[in-house]
């Protein structure tokens, strides 16, 4: 496999605020759902997640951060790899406590980042995110990080723990 360092990190979020500064078609869809802290529709990000795996620069491999967000989501995932006939190895969980999470979120500064939308976003992520835990724990393919530690600390777990 080839270094990380080396592969592409492909963050939805990235793509979808781009889309948003932008004012492309997309942007304009997926704005009013980001502003009120709620998942953008599967169907916007599914379409964005395709175009963005069949570049080229993605080949030796890459990094998916955002997505999926939904067992929904991850069961497209499933099908559009095997389409394109590549696998997923591991799906990262970054397990940090919400009052963390809270804080860090805050200090980004971002207009969207108020604290009730980022409750709000978190009682999303218990609904529709959490299960992806099990899904992928069921698969073995899960790998689980302390993210509640210094970003040195948490390199230093991640890459141990995908080359175990």
């Amino acid at each position: 496999m080839a270094h990380a360092e080396h592969i592409p990190h492909i963050s939805t979020g990235d793509i979808l605020r781009s889309a948003v500064s932008q004012q492309t078609e997309l942007g304009k869809k997926a704005q009013s759902y980001m502003d009120e802290g709620e998942l953008v529709p599967d169907q916007l990000i599914l379409e964005m997640v395709r175009d963005r795996l069949e570049q080229h620069d993605v080949d030796a491999g890459w990094i998916l951060d955002g997505f999926p967000r939904t067992v929904a989501q991850a069961t497209f995932l499933d099908q559009l790899l095997q389409e394109m006939h590549q696998s997923c190895d591991w799906v990262v969980n970054f397990d940090v406590p919400d009052e963390t999470l809270v804080q860090r979120l805050l200090g980004r500064g971002r207009k969207d980042d108020t604290e009730d939308v980022i409750r709000h976003r978190l009682e999303v992520y218990r609904q529709q995110t959490a299960p992806l835990i099990d899904f992928y724990r069921e698969r073995n393919q899960l790998v689980s990080v302390d993210g509640d530690q210094s970003i040195d600390q948490v390199m230093t777990e991640l890459q141990q723990a995908i080359h175990a």
